[in-house]
């Protein structure tokens, strides 16, 4: 550190001050030309060196707010400041595992930390591991049983690896916590958890609930749709789908969700309406095999099955297409076919009970 008279040291002091006191009201350029008129008299000024990076960082400019961090840390290795700075440039510029490293060299002078050991949590639920990430949250929470991000972050965790019981669990104690000030993605992962374990009538209302916060939500209408379409209610489904595509017209998966609405409904000709335009966009499987089963409810069978067996070559594990196929050909009287067809699948050592059921009642 280089020797300062009393009136340089006053003078870096103030323009430190100023400069926090700016960065605080959010003039983060002018914050930065306080600390960049240190870094001449006093290279080494941690105060200066984590200020810029505080400051580049508010900005997004991540890379450069890392690079006065570093410089930092080789003058001051243990500032924890410069630490938790530069992990959160890491975990914004998306490399997770070097962003671990520093919280964890961070946590080595202060393992108590609530806020950065869920950032750490959060890293490694982002790097998928799963028993370390699940450690620190519940770490968290027997520091403080009712820290809202290691709940929600928990959640998150065991839904992405389909534990959705356990995931609601925490979700719910989430919702127990905070009643009506609920946020509105608390509300809808509630609700996707209750429609990935198929109960349907009790996800119905997360997902009400939480359009009647933000009335456009994609992923609650989303919800909702396919919580009626889980019921077979039809007709509540294809509203939503349409809700959603007021907005999004050119979705081409929910543009084969409201096929499929309309051809449960027996709205052939919008739904085939449905199916074309998502084709029209790009290549799927959905709008294809619904133009399939519309010519198969139609009666006719051949022109289904020229579909059906066009699908195969792009999608040989699927057992609806074989299924679909088999009931086309026993219609056309061709019951030869249709086993043959059945072997096809069952030639590739897939087990589909379906399919067994079908291939034995086509002996019988």
């Amino acid at each position: 550190m280089s020797n300062l008279t009393p009136e340089q040291q006053s003078e870096i002091s103030e323009l430190s001050k100023q400069g926090y006191q700016l960065l605080k009201e959010g003039l983060t350029r002018r914050a930065i030309e306080n600390f960049e008129k240190i870094i001449p008299v006093q290279p080494d000024n941690n105060y200066a060196l984590v200020g810029l990076g505080d400051a580049h960082r508010k900005e997004k400019h991540f890379k450069e707010a890392g690079e006065y961090y570093r410089e930092c840390l080789k003058f001051h290795p243990g500032n924890n400041y410069a630490l938790f700075g530069l992990a959160d440039c890491y975990k914004a510029m998306g490399q997770f595992n070097r962003a671990i490293e520093i919280w964890e060299e961070y946590l080595k002078h202060d393992d108590k930390n609530i806020t950065v050991l869920t950032r750490v949590a959060d890293a490694y639920r982002k790097v998928r591991k799963f028993s370390a990430s699940k450690k620190i949250y519940l770490h968290v929470l027997e520091i403080d049983n009712t820290n809202s991000y290691a709940l929600i972050g928990l959640g998150h965790l065991l839904y992405d690896f389909k534990e959705y019981e356990e995931a609601l669990e925490y979700w719910k104690e989430m919702e127990n916590l905070v009643g009506d000030r609920i946020d509105i993605r608390v509300l809808t992962s509630i609700g996707n958890c209750y429609r990935k374990l198929k109960l349907f009538a009790e996800g119905i209302p997360y997902f009400e609930r939480a359009l009647a916060i933000q009335s456009g939500n994609f992923y609650a209408f989303y919800g909702l749709a396919d919580c009626f379409r889980g019921l077979n209610r039809s007709e509540e489904s294809l509203e939503c789908w349409n809700q959603i595509l007021e907005k999004d017209p050119e979705n081409k998966v929910i543009l084969t969700r409201a096929g499929d609405a309309c051809r449960n409904l027996e709205q052939l000709d919008d739904a085939e309406r449905y199916y074309r335009k998502a084709l029209d966009i790009e290549y799927d499987l959905y709008a294809e095999l619904g133009l399939a089963l519309i010519a198969k409810n139609q009666g006719n069978y051949e022109e289904s099955l020229v579909l059906l067996k066009g699908l195969i070559p792009k999608e040989p594990k699927n057992a609806r297409i074989y299924m679909e196929a088999a009931e086309c050909y026993e219609k056309l009287a061709k019951r030869s076919k249709a086993i043959e067809i059945l072997e096809d699948y069952r030639s590739l050592g897939l087990s589909s009970t379906q399919i067994d059921e079908y291939y034995q009642a086509l002996h019988t």
